[in-house]
């Protein structure tokens, strides 16, 4: 399915039931995301998102043209670019375990940052296996730069002169770690109730998802034949 994108209208909205108009794309931005989030682009109504953001159902025309304009937009404003994820991991001069720490970190961050930057990944991962005709967008703006850096570091490290496909492998593995950290959130919460509650939680979820990746590491540093005691 691809949403196509509408201009907006130039018609003022309807009046927005005695709340200040001047928040009312900040209030819509913020229903589309718990709904978007919690029940996929099909499955949310324009008069769902309307009676969420207590505005009137023709406001949704008038900032974003349609429930589709008002999907991309929450896909997109809240997540900024990559940059600063890169950031942490793309060094030259780091080590493996220090590559790793700060990748891992760019999956952690969002969930320190309290409910509504987790509703911003779910988004995103659920239009990952429910696309709408964005997730191109999203591999191309965020999900690739992510794992060609890591690509990157990968290869210094086994000393390639770039990836073949077991190293794409790998990759994708290690990042599985990471993207379960929000996919599976909810079914860990219920296997190990506890488990992913607060900064303390995390913390340790930070240094177990470094060492299971360095085990990968060694791993595929193993099956290489490689001595794997620089991988660290």
């Amino acid at each position: 399915m691809s949403i196509p994108i509408q201009p907006n209208p130039l018609q003022e909205p309807a009046p927005d039931a005695g709340k200040p108009s001047e928040d009312a794309r900040a209030r819509l931005l913020q229903a589309g995301l718990h709904l978007f989030a919690q029940q996929g682009y099909s499955k949310t109504s324009t008069r769902e998102l309307a009676e969420a953001a207590s505005v009137n159902v023709a406001s949704i025309s008038y900032y974003f043209g349609d429930k589709a304009g008002l999907y991309r937009a929450v896909f997109i404003e809240p997540m900024g670019s990559p940059e600063a994820d890169l950031a942490r991991f793309n060094g030259t001069d780091l080590t493996l375990t220090q590559a790793l720490r700060g990748f891992y970190d760019s999956f952690l961050e969002p969930l320190r940052r309290g409910d509504e930057a987790r509703l911003c990944m779910k988004l995103h991962f659920r239009e990952m296996l429910e696309p709408t005709g964005l997730c191109e967008l999203g591999i191309t703006d965020g999900i690739r730069p992510l794992h060609d850096a890591l690509l990157d570091q990968l290869c210094r490290h086994f000393k390639l002169k770039g990836p073949d496909t077991d190293l794409q492998r790998l990759a994708i593995c290690l990042a599985g770690l990471g993207v379960h950290m929000h996919v599976g959130r909810d079914i860990s919460d219920a296997l190990v109730p506890g488990i992913n509650d607060g900064a303390q939680a995390l913390d340790t979820w930070s240094e177990r998802l470094v060492l299971f990746g360095l085990a990968m590491v060694r791993a595929e540093a193993a099956r290489r034949g490689m001595d794997s005691a620089g991988l660290d």
